[in-house]
């Protein structure tokens, strides 16, 4: 077998990608044009050494498709398009907040219940809305890692005391020593980089029920564990020195360039997902070490387990759209990013053992172990609450950072502040109002 399918399912699936795209009045196919002629199109919000892997997964489908790399803010290019008349085929979404928005417009196709057979019922619920399945999944992540260079921290910190202790240390040497390496590097110009870190730390503290509540758009950030929360990362990022170049300069960094300060040396930890792998594969320099993972220190008591994912959709009135996510969802897709690294499934029929020997293997046996308990809360939100750039939780998140590294920050008022506009917002996101 040469990929996911045997030679008579690749035959049904270009059947039905063949599908005539004319006849249902779908735009950008010219007159005349045979719709085997015309690929199916696909929006990712994938780039760099992500992009050029999902080409390599879709060497493998039987008919040509469109790659549309499109950025974060994958909403804002999608809505453009359906205002125009020319929306894409499939879209992979990080968000199933989205999903929900797309659904309830009617933007969305309703897929058949047995694409949602191969994952746990945690991972299927977060794709229905209203009973009806929306989406299916097709990559995962684990939001609770750091990277750090060995060469420069000695010991991973097992605890929320270490690190804030660690990141103390080497921030101040690194004033004192001009050229000393920063103890963080942080993307804070990418605003889900900021949400990701406050949604390890909440749910290390939320009492039973809290994160799943905020995270189903209830409005209940008024609850002490919000604001212990906000009060620990305020005590680890306005730690003097902490940053590469500041704070200043570090919300003008995006994710890729955080990752590449510490492959380069320049700062000695980056937290984020396993996907790092995908950074520091492209940008690393021959010769270069690198960067090794620990997972999320302990707070009181509890390390925080974080996870994310992406989606594909079908965008409604397309009629080779199922076919392609029919592929994309087929347990042996994903192989040469699987061999490649920096790639989870939740799909249970990729078997632990497939996966490289090493972290990609352990992640998944820990993916696979137990239920899914903690998804990532930003990207479940609906509306523009969930965040994108400029906007709802992302932005909030963004101000924080900024109040409390300034200088002679009042701490205590930033966060009474992001408490009440995260309240806020969610009211509003609520009653329909926040978009």
């Amino acid at each position: 077998m040469t990929g996911p399918y045997p030679p008579a399912s690749r035959r049904a699936l270009l059947r039905a990608a063949g599908l005539s795209a004319a006849a249902a009045g779908l735009p950008g196919v010219a007159a005349g044009c045979s719709a085997r002629d015309r690929p199916a199109q696909v929006a990712v919000v994938w780039s760099s050494q992500e992009l050029a892997l999902f080409h390599e997964v879709l060497r493998g489908y039987p008919a040509p498709v469109e790659v549309l790399s499109v950025g974060d803010d994958i909403d804002a290019f999608l809505s453009a398009r359906h205002r125009a008349g020319t929306t894409p085929d499939v879209a992979i979404l990080s968000q199933p907040g989205l999903i929900t928005d797309y659904a309830r417009r009617g933007w969305l196709a309703e897929l058949p219940d047995d694409l949602g057979t191969s994952y746990a019922e945690d991972w299927r619920d977060l794709l229905r809305v209203n009973g009806r399945l929306y989406g299916a999944w097709v990559k995962a992540a684990f939001k609770s890692l750091f990277w750090y260079q060995p060469s420069i921290v000695d010991s991973e910190p097992q605890s929320w005391e270490v690190l804030v202790e660690q990141v103390s240390r080497m921030g101040a040497a690194a004033l004192s020593h001009p050229g000393a390496p920063a103890p963080l590097a942080i993307g804070a110009a990418d605003g889900w980089v900021l949400t990701d870190w406050f949604e390890n730390v909440l749910a290390a503290l939320a009492p039973d029920g809290l994160y799943e509540s905020l995270a189903g758009g209830e409005p209940g950030w008024t609850d002490p564990a919000v604001r212990q929360s906000l009060d620990l990362l305020a005590e680890v990022w306005s730690r003097p020195g902490a940053f590469v170049g500041g704070p200043g300069r570090a919300l003008l960094t995006q994710f890729e360039e955080s990752v590449i300060q510490v492959t380069t040396g320049r700062a000695a930890m980056v937290f984020e997902a396993d996907f790092v792998q995908a950074v520091v594969d492209a940008f690393r320099r021959p010769g270069q070490p690198a960067p090794k993972p620990f997972k999320f220190p302990v707070i009181d008591g509890v390390r925080p387990v974080v996870v994310g994912g992406d989606a594909a959709v079908v965008l409604r009135g397309s009629p080779r759209g199922e076919a392609l996510l029919r592929y994309l969802t087929g347990a042996y897709a994903f192989e040469p990013w699987i061999r490649a690294g920096g790639y989870l499934s939740p799909n249970l029929g990729v078997s632990t053992d497939r996966y490289p020997a090493g972290l990609a293997r352990d992640l998944a046996e820990d993916m696979a172990a137990a239920p899914l308990l903690r998804f990532d809360l930003s990207d479940r939100l609906t509306g523009s609450f969930g965040g994108a750039d400029g906007l709802g939780m992302w932005q909030i998140l963004q101000d924080f950072f900024r109040a409390v590294t300034a200088p002679r920050a009042d701490t205590a008022g930033a966060v009474s502040d992001t408490v009440r506009r995260l309240d806020r917002a969610a009211r509003q996101a609520a009653d329909g109002a926040y978009r």
